[in-house]
């Protein structure tokens, strides 16, 4: 849900709890590795009291987007993420602690990401992701606006910052406006629509157990299983409750996009405002009477893997995914306007248009692995009268090159009525510089582009 700008609300299903539970201590170390898993990462916040969380574990970001990507972090969120420790901080009790603060009419906040961005369930085996967290315990008119989560963003997201939904999303946790309610999400595939029903995603909540989630420590988790490699599945638990399921079936061949890459990363954060709290309070979030100084507390996070299941391996070897860092992922989306260089191209905020007949964009660095790819999609859209049309193609190394792959495109109903088109494409392993090229026997512009990717 992190990164929509235009969501539309889950249906929201909230079981009433009662309040009486047993005091839980807010200071408990990660748990013991269970028997059967490996330890992958872990991190319990037991810094002396108001230091930044570790710099060999954390990246801190601040201000109000990524370099160049969607402005407000693409969610509407009005806050402005700082490296203070009155808005970040360990607090001497093993704790890290987010505190949204207002200072006249604006809002400062904190929010992290691991320096790790390669989390990912080993073939056969499964991926745990899980934390230990308090939300804000505010609740009411006051809680209007506030947006604390947990969650984990594809690798390829980094240094782009214009692929998702295509590079994947597991919300683990997310809350807003002070609702007992805890949402696990999946965003996949494209925006608007696609296998995940973007903006939305595929979501789920539920009333936290015992405690309500605001007043009580509860443990988070969610586990990617890949124990049958053919029918893997995402599972969302709540203090070992679990609540939601995505199962492969449901995403279809979209599934690799958001799989096939160096991993995720893990972030932790609470916004204030945007779509998500909005659409929920049905106005404008925060409002004057939010309160201002109510934090998130996180106890610990720990990532835990474990080993290959007991399914046999496929007849054939499974592809080699490109190495992490470095470069971009042939098999995750690619932006159209992320191009390198061009010719006779014009960006339109999120896509690339204007496409005529000699007109080119290079993409550097684009890391096929091995084996190569057997088709490209590109999400496309055109306005062209009718009569006018062109090809799509893809060229390796040069833009004179012979394609490797094309289809042609005319009319789709109007110049963002995006459409999904493959396109088959000749052999190539390894990386390589990458040109989308546009060819007509006619003048006139004819396609636009949102992004396209490779798919094995």
């Amino acid at each position: 849900m992190r990164l929509r700008s235009r969501l539309l609300p889950i249906a929201l299903v909230l079981a009433v709890t009662g309040a009486a539970a047993l005091a839980v201590s807010a200071n408990a170390a990660v748990p013991p590795t269970p028997t059967g898993w490996t330890l992958s990462f872990a991190d319990d916040f037991n810094g002396a009291n108001n230091t930044l969380p570790s710099g060999a574990n954390w990246i801190i970001d601040t201000g109000t987007s990524y370099p160049g990507g969607p402005a407000n972090w693409g969610t509407g969120e009005v806050q402005t993420y700082t490296n203070s420790t009155a808005n970040l901080r360990q607090d001497g009790a093993g704790n890290l602690v987010i505190t949204p603060i207002r200072s006249g009419g604006s809002w400062t906040s904190g929010r992290i990401e691991t320096q790790r961005s390669n989390f990912k369930a080993p073939a056969g085996g499964i991926l745990r992701i899980e934390a230990r967290i308090q939300m804000p315990n505010v609740t009411g008119s006051a809680a209007l606006g506030y947006w604390p989560a947990f969650w984990a963003l594809g690798a390829p997201y980094r240094g782009n910052y214009w692929n998702w939904p295509g590079i994947g999303e597991f919300d683990v946790m997310e809350n807003v406006n002070g609702l007992n309610a805890v949402w696990g999400v999946l965003h996949c595939g494209v925006n608007p629509g696609g296998p995940c029903n973007e903006t939305t995603g595929i979501g789920a909540n539920r009333a936290c157990p015992g405690s309500s989630c605001q007043s009580g420590f509860h443990t988070y988790r969610f586990e990617w299983d890949r124990t049958n490699e053919n029918a893997q599945q995402l599972r969302w638990y709540v203090d070992g409750q679990q609540f939601h399921t995505v199962n492969q079936s449901q995403v279809g061949s979209y599934w690799g996009q958001m799989t096939s890459h160096a991993g995720y990363f893990i972030l932790l954060n609470v916004a204030m405002g945007g779509a998500f709290p909005n659409a929920l309070a049905g106005m404008g979030t925060p409002t004057a009477s939010t309160a201002s100084g109510v934090p998130m507390r996180v106890d610990y996070v720990a990532v835990w893997t474990r080993g290959t299941g007991t399914t046999p391996p496929p007849t054939t070897p499974p592809p080699t995914s490109p190495p992490p860092g470095g470069g971009r992922d042939a098999y995750a989306p690619i932006q159209g306007e992320s191009h390198n260089a061009n010719n006779g191209v014009v960006n339109y905020g999120y896509y690339m248009g204007s496409l005529r007949n000699g007109d080119w964009a290079r993409y550097d660095n684009v890391n096929f692995g091995s084996p190569g790819p057997r088709d490209f999609v590109a999400r496309v859209a055109s306005g062209a009268a009718g009569g006018i049309s062109g090809l799509v193609e893809i060229r390796i190394d040069s833009p004179t090159a012979a394609p490797i792959g094309s289809f042609a495109i005319a009319n789709t109903g109007g110049w963002e009525a995006w459409r999904d088109v493959p396109g088959n494409v000749g052999g190539v392993t390894g990386t390589h510089t990458v040109y989308l090229t546009f060819t007509s026997g006619q003048p006139n512009d004819y396609v636009n582009v949102d992004h396209f990717f490779f798919r094995r």
